[in-house]
């Protein structure tokens, strides 16, 4: 779905996942400084949107999510992941209740999905899930921002900003009013830098929610049953998870960011040496310079140089090992 920002002066598509937003829309560290100053917003509208209602709808949930939601006050954000049977991530939501309906956000082009699993779970609770995506857009405004709220629009505030769930129809007059906007390459800068991982980025088909840091965060240790539970319980109480994330600094001289995916080795072992780890997320900040996310073995040295697809990198603990 393409967004109507994308005609504004300057904009340049963003590509891969983000597809159908702007990258930026001529200078994207001038973005970031805005966006670390609370001014201006991201259009966020290629993000799949999905309600639920219904009298059932928190307590149902929390029976799927890894996340407390039966008794979440209205207005207050949640995230949460559901899992595999093996305690894989397979959705991560990011969640608020209006009081009447439950609105979440989802990585683009997964809702579809996620509305599947969600209606085969249904049995005979009082709930209905809808797919919003289509007339509704996500728009981000930094921590910070002094932007209205339009009324009747519902809003997840966090620590990081606030999300609102806009009418698609009104995206064009909103940015007119509290832009300028900010392309998604701004936002993944500042993403990065706050360690926050990102389903399909920092995740892939074995992720389990130790490995990025989502324990507290995004998994409740202390609610009831749900699936892949006995994965969680298993290695929060009797071991370790087998990788861990990791922020890098890269080699500033570098010309291209390393892309997603990426070996990382060990810098005393060479390029050619054993992968002991792959890059997640890279871009380029407008303090810090060129700096990545990283899901590397746990058993790699916290002190230890890195490869970071050939690019020298030094790295900071995410997550203890």
């Amino acid at each position: 779905m393409k967004s109507p920002l994308l005609s504004l002066p300057g904009a340049v598509p963003a590509e891969g996942r983000d597809e159908g937003v702007a990258g930026h829309y001529g200078d994207p560290f001038r973005e970031q400084r805005a966006l670390a100053a609370g001014d201006g917003l991201v259009d966020l509208s290629h993000r799949g949107v999905v309600t639920v209602t219904g009298d059932d709808r928190l307590s149902w949930l929390h029976l799927l999510l890894t996340q407390h939601v039966s008794e979440l006050p209205a207005g207050r954000a949640a995230d949460a992941l559901i899992l595999s049977a093996n305690g894989h991530i397979e959705h991560a939501l990011y969640l608020v209740d209006d009081g009447e309906t439950v609105w979440a956000h989802v990585e683009p082009g997964t809702q579809e999905a996620l509305i599947g699993y969600l209606e085969s779970m249904k049995f005979f609770y009082r709930v209905e899930v809808a797919d919003r995506t289509g007339d509704t857009a996500v728009v981000h405004l930094p921590a910070g921002s002094l932007a209205e709220t339009p009324d009747g629009v519902v809003v997840r505030e966090t620590a990081h900003g606030r999300d609102l769930f806009l009418p698609r129809a009104d995206l064009e007059a909103y940015a007119e009013r509290h832009g300028p906007p900010a392309g998604v390459l701004a936002y993944e800068a500042l993403r990065v830098e706050a360690h926050r991982p990102r389903l399909g980025f920092e995740t892939d088909h074995r992720t389990i929610p130790h490995e990025i840091g989502l324990i507290g965060s995004a998994v409740h240790l202390q609610k009831g049953c749900y699936r892949g539970q006995e994965t969680v319980a298993r290695v929060h109480n009797l071991g370790k998870p087998p990788r861990r994330l990791v922020f890098l600094h890269l080699d500033g001289s570098e010309v291209h960011l390393p892309e997603h995916g990426a070996p990382v080795r060990l810098a005393a072992d060479g390029p050619d040496g054993r992968q002991v780890g792959f890059v997640t997320t890279a871009v380029r900040h407008y303090e810090l310079g060129p700096i990545a996310l990283a899901l590397v073995k746990r058993n790699v040295p916290v002190d230890a140089p890195l490869l970071a697809g050939g690019t020298a990198a030094a790295q900071e603990t995410v997550v203890q090992p």
